[in-house]
């Protein structure tokens, strides 16, 4: 039985998702001290838990 995947998103898509700039999302990423689900390369890819704080940080 196959299982679903989380979903993993960058920064710059949490930005777009939430209408704000990119450094916005990477500064509120730095003051709640979110950590990546996973990383590929330089680049960081977050879960669905993240986007929920960062959503609640921007209200």
């Amino acid at each position: 039985m196959p299982t679903e995947a989380p979903t993993l998103t960058t920064a710059n898509v949490m930005a777009k998702d939430l209408g704000v700039s990119d450094a916005k999302v990477k500064m509120a990423i730095k003051e709640l001290g979110l950590t990546p689900a996973a990383k590929k390369g330089c680049c960081s890819f977050y879960d669905a838990l993240a986007m929920g704080k960062l959503k609640a940080f921007f209200k």
